[in-house]
């Protein structure tokens, strides 16, 4: 019976290994360890442990240990890569990313440093696959074969396991981010690594990424958001807004003009009936029934402006202090100012930051949005726009001009691109200067109006120290008197770097004589998530709730013909930056075909995030818990929660769509 027994002691090691992995992995990564999530990663990584064993027993002796170590070393690295990314990140890497990874070498010295502070996690999750070769006599036995009734019976032992664990599934609840929805039809790392376990979460993506699966909206309920809006007549305005019979004669003035929408000349009719693919006459019908914005005081009030558009890496609202960045601090009291204003997080961190901030789409999950778009037809990102209206439009960033594939995407979004290794001429330091980068491009186009630059800007990033950070490094002084930590004033100091890059911004638009005809609009790509929690709580000055006022941000509009300061509280995200800029600027866009909204406009507010969650002028609503939290004193009942998730999963999935069929080449190029 021990002799029986002996002959299982290498499965008992998967099973104990890739069990104390997970737990550890749970531990180095959330602060709950013991839920049904658990149960079900234990289950699925038995699933794992018995095809390990299923795979070893098939080699002899050496040959057995190599392989042994083979898939423990694998297991070990999965789990401590992604414990130290989302560590870093606050995500998951998915295997399209891991595909991308060659990159990383850019931040080689970042890497080191992360790798530091999490060695002893690193430690830990190594400890079962060293563990090997001490007991190693234990586990094998040179000459020990098994024979094809064993074999058949651990792989039959594998298949039950496997069914097992999807019968627990089953027999959970099937709502938004359950166990059941994750498994079978959503995609989310963050949840799935919780309720699924590591181990079928990377399995789950690969076979995803492999079969090119995408998420179905069709779990959920209709995703028609509401009937198109009835014609309006300038007879039935003055009926709604005076209460006059249409039938009467009236000498009364003229009644107000029929509003105007921001919309464009679509016959969705004809292109419903003239197609064959099921799922584009489903894209049809959604955007023909979206409501468009109407168009409202602030449409074209800045038509005919050059536009400064940046995008400020791991900018903070904390990062402003007065005395310090005075004219960071200067644009956001002198211009326009959204206080409720986010900038969520998504999976491919910056890229995808920026991808929402300049398409006004929700990126695909899974996959970099902005190298995917870099064959579309983006007629409404600002570059193309301001490209057909004549203006000169060019585009910077000072890192590397490949780093996620900008030299694709860029230069599709209509801008003679420049980064470092392409035209960009700055020092290569880490991280590199903001200022410099204005030095250089400026003179480049601020003679030759119109023009419209985009920036993304680096000198924000991690890592928050004196020593690893030029950009901290050589402000240290201005920010020495500051009441903070040292990672709380290395923060303050990358973005000084940025505050006198927009000082240098400012003052060559004024020699230039264009400042008071230049809109300047800057976003941050996400909040910064190198930093501690303890150092943004410090820096806020409190607590920071953590599902949604996190990811609170700064939207800052600024030009020096504003005649007074104005503050907008109205619940916004950097999805509606396009849609706001479009209407503002004069220009011609079809409000129905952006995932935002023009801020200005009247239709009701929609911030939506990775998870699913939301904030709307009613209150906030946490899909991870499904709590809602009422803005009033009204809370709102399951109907209004189930409405406007609808809304959100609708926006996720035809964002999605369009990116996957290139649908706006199909709208407006296809003849």
């Amino acid at each position: 019976m021990f002799q029986r027994l002996k002959s299982y002691y290498l499965l008992f090691y998967f099973l104990a290994t890739l069990l104390v992995m997970e737990i550890i992995f749970r531990a180095a990564t959330s602060a709950t360890i013991f839920t049904k999530g658990l149960f079900h990663a234990a289950l699925f990584s038995a699933v794992f442990a018995v095809g390990f064993f299923f795979i070893s027993i098939f080699l002899k002796g050496t040959y057995r240990l190599v392989m042994t170590s083979v898939l423990m070393g694998i297991a070990a690295f999965s789990y401590a890569s992604q414990m130290v990314y989302h560590n870093t990140f606050r995500t998951y890497y998915s295997v399209y990313s891991a595909g991308n990874a060659g990159q990383l070498t850019d931040f080689w010295r970042d890497t080191i440093t992360l790798i530091g502070q999490n060695i002893v996690w690193i430690v830990l999750l190594f400890a079962p696959f060293l563990l090997l070769f001490f007991i190693k006599s234990y586990l094998f036995n040179k000459d020990e074969e098994y024979s094809n009734r064993q074999k058949s019976f651990i792989l039959l032992a594998c298949a039950l396991t496997h069914f097992l664990g999807i019968g627990f599934i089953y027999a959970g609840d099937r709502e938004q981010h359950s166990a059941y929805d994750l498994y079978f039809h959503n995609r989310n790392h963050v949840l799935s690594m919780d309720r699924l376990g590591l181990m079928t979460t990377m399995r789950l993506d690969l076979q995803r990424h492999a079969l090119g699966w995408s998420p179905s909206v069709d779990v959920y309920a209709p995703i028609v958001e509401q009937e198109p809006l009835p014609p309006v007549s300038p007879v039935d305005e003055k009926v709604k807004d005076q209460g006059i019979d249409s039938t009467e004669k009236s000498d009364e003035t003229e009644p107000p003009p029929p509003p105007e929408y921001n919309k464009m000349d679509i016959d969705f009719e004809k292109l419903i009936h003239e197609e064959e693919d099921e799922e584009l006459i489903t894209m049809h019908q959604y955007f023909q029934n979206v409501p468009p914005t109407e168009k409202n005081e602030f449409t074209g009030k800045y038509e005919g402006y050059n536009l400064i558009l940046i995008t400020a890496e791991s900018y903070a609202p904390y990062a402003v202090r007065k005395e310090v960045t005075p004219t960071l601090y200067k644009m956001i009291n002198e211009g326009y100012h959204f206080t409720n204003f986010y900038t969520p997080l998504w999976e491919v961190s910056t890229s995808d930051g920026e991808y929402v901030a300049l398409t006004g789409l929700l990126p695909k999950s899974g996959v970099w949005s902005f190298e995917q778009s870099g064959s579309n037809y983006l007629p409404f990102v600002m570059g193309n726009q301001f490209k057909e209206l004549g203006y000169k439009t060019v585009a910077y960033h000072n890192h590397t001009y490949t780093y996620y594939s900008r030299d694709i995407s860029h230069p599709n979004m209509g801008y003679k691109y420049k980064g470092i290794g392409n035209g960009l001429d700055v020092r290569q330091v880490w991280p590199a200067s903001d200022l410099e980068m204005m030095e250089v491009s400026v003179p480049e186009y601020v003679h030759e109006e119109p023009f419209h630059a985009y920036y993304m800007t680096v000198s924000g990033h991690m890592q928050y120290s004196f020593d690893g950070n030029v950009m901290a490094r050589q402000n240290k002084d201005v920010v020495a008197d500051l009441p903070y930590s040292l990672q709380g004033r290395a923060y303050i100091a990358t973005h000084v770097e940025l505050d006198r890059a927009l000082e240098h911004l400012l003052e060559q638009l004024e020699e230039a004589g264009v400042a008071d005809r230049t809109l300047i609009a800057i976003s941050s790509d996400h909040y910064p998530y190198g930093l501690d929690d303890e150092t943004i709580d410090e820096l806020a000055g409190h607590e920071v709730e953590r599902h949604f006022e996190l990811y609170k941000n700064d939207f800052i509009l600024y030009s020096t013909s504003m005649e007074e300061p104005l503050i907008i509280d109205k619940p916004s995200s950097s999805l509606d930056i396009i849609p706001t800029l479009s209407n503002l600027l004069g220009l011609e866009y079809d409000s129905r075909l952006l995932m935002g909204t023009d801020i200005f406009s009247d239709a009701d507010p929609l911030v939506m995030f990775l998870d699913r969650s939301f904030i709307t002028d009613k209150g906030k609503y946490n899909a991870v818990t499904r709590e809602f939290i009422p803005r009033g004193s009204e809370d709102m009942n399951e109907q209004y929660i189930e409405n406007i998730t609808n809304v959100v999963n609708g926006k996720f999935h035809f964002s999605r769509r369009i990116l996957e069929t290139d649908y706006y080449d199909l709208l407006f190029n296809n003849e």
